[in-house]
């Protein structure tokens, strides 16, 4: 027992929107069995592309019931039947919502005519209700008309079911395959074949473009976790009906995963990641020699064409070290543009030369090299990888896989396997948090310069 749904809207998300207009064809899988159908109205205006594009205008709709009047018919129609649609995920999300505001909760199976009809009759041009109608010389009357839309789409039912030699109807009806909440553009095949290993996978739009980003601990579950639910929000139905493919990068860990995933997103910038994307800003802690032959220590923004001692993601985090320092090896506050007040530095009150007191900046400087961390996690993979991730003096440096033959008892040796990279303060965090969760994964290095 089926229920072939169309609706018009207001817009293209259910939770601020309003459905115009609704039509039911109701089908026992042989024929039609009965029609509903009736304007709504939206309690809302009607943009006039939606007047234009539908033919349905505001005065239409003014003396039309709204949906809490007509949704108990509706809700008695739909309870027991399968849902069926032309990209069903849209109509279904509109109507369960607007069900549910009227005190209904609606949770039925669905079926989708453009999942199957890409099964059933592969190789059309596209999947669109016009053009499989006009592919299969299935008549339509009023476009963009519920009533007409609904009537066009149990035509194709009916050819769907007649040309169905492999099944394919049984196996989308079966409630938990996930079907029902598959991208409507996404061939199910893309899903097939899908690793249990940890990764990072990309949705492409049509055009193959990279629109979202993904770390996975198993690409399997994680991918296929994205499509066994059906939000009402508009990203989330923007973002189905955008997915075309989906290709993935197995990594060694998780842990890599996570990494690799921060480094794409910066790559790349896809369209509906929404957290890393943010302007990172950088500071360095910089050496430089004055005009009277002092050594001066200095934060500033990170600058490229200079060489950073060390590198900050946080202003306050670079001052505090440096604070740190001065105070500990009894440098000038003033030489480090720490105190800007005016006056002699500490070295012309002391009238100390310049080479005893650049004596200490040296040695604050070996202190903090050897007091920032270098070190490597090595694990192995899922899939018999040993992998290796490198923090040299406190940076990040890069992530690798690991011969057999491999050591991993010399950061030098570590780096003729890894492919280095740059950091960022979320890289940086996540692993020392993973090297402080795991200390028995952690190797570290003395410090040889």
């Amino acid at each position: 027992m089926f229920a072939i749904v169309d609706i018009e809207t207001t817009g293209g998300y259910a939770s601020a929107n309003g459905i115009t207009e609704i039509a039911i064809v109701l089908h026992n899988g042989r024929e039609v069995e009965g029609k509903y159908e009736t304007l709504v109205n939206p309690e809302s205006p009607i943009d006039r592309y939606v007047q234009a594009l539908t033919g349905i205008t505001n005065e239409m709709v003014a003396s039309a019931p709204v949906f809490k009047l007509v949704a108990p018919n509706i809700f008695n129609l739909l309870k027991d039947r399968v849902f069926v649609a032309h990209n069903v995920n849209f109509d279904y999300s509109f109507v369960k919502h607007h069900l549910l505001d009227a005190g209904y909760d609606l949770d039925v199976s669905k079926l989708c005519t453009i999942r199957l009809a890409r099964k059933i009759f592969p190789g059309l041009p596209k999947y669109g209700l016009g053009t499989v109608c006009r592919e299969l010389e299935i008549p339509i009357s009023d476009r963009h008309r519920a009533a007409g839309d609904a009537l066009a789409t149990a035509q194709l039912f009916q050819m769907l079911v007649d040309n169905d030699k492999t099944g394919e109807l049984e196996k989308m009806m079966k409630r938990h395959t996930g079907q029902q909440w598959m991208p409507p553009n996404l061939p199910s095949a893309k899903l097939k074949g899908l690793p249990f290993l940890p990764g990072v996978y990309y949705f492409h739009d049509k055009a193959g473009k990279v629109i979202y980003i993904g770390k996975a601990k198993s690409l399997k579950k994680r991918i296929t976790s994205h499509f066994s639910n059906n939000k009402l929000t508009k990203q989330k139905q923007e973002f189905l009906r955008h997915i075309y493919d989906i290709t993935y990068q197995v990594c060694g860990t998780e842990l890599m995963a996570a990494i690799r995933e921060s480094i794409e997103i910066r790559r790349l910038w896809p369209q509906y990641n929404k957290s890393q994307k943010h302007f990172e800003h950088v500071y360095a802690l910089y050496l430089f020699e004055d005009s009277k032959g002092f050594y001066r220590l200095g934060i500033d923004n990170k600058k490229k064409q200079l060489q950073a001692l060390y590198t900050f993601h946080i202003m306050e985090e670079g001052r505090q070290m440096l604070k740190s320092i001065v105070k500990q090896f009894d440098l000038c506050p003033r030489l480090c543009f720490i105190d800007n007040s005016p006056g002699p530095s500490l070295a012309e009150t002391r009238k100390e030369t310049a080479a005893k007191y650049n004596k200490r900046v040296e040695k604050a400087l070996h202190y903090l090299k050897e007091m920032l961390p270098s070190f490597a996690i090595v694990e192995d993979g899922g899939n018999n990888i040993r992998s290796c991730v490198l923090v040299e003096k406190g940076r990040f440096t890069g992530m690798g896989e690991l011969p057999d033959s491999s050591t991993a008892d010399s950061i030098i040796e570590l780096k003729s396997h890894i492919e280095l990279q740059t950091e960022n303060a979320y890289i940086r965090q996540l692993v020392y948090q993973y090297a402080e969760k795991y200390p028995a994964k952690k190797l570290a290095f003395e410090h040889t310069t």
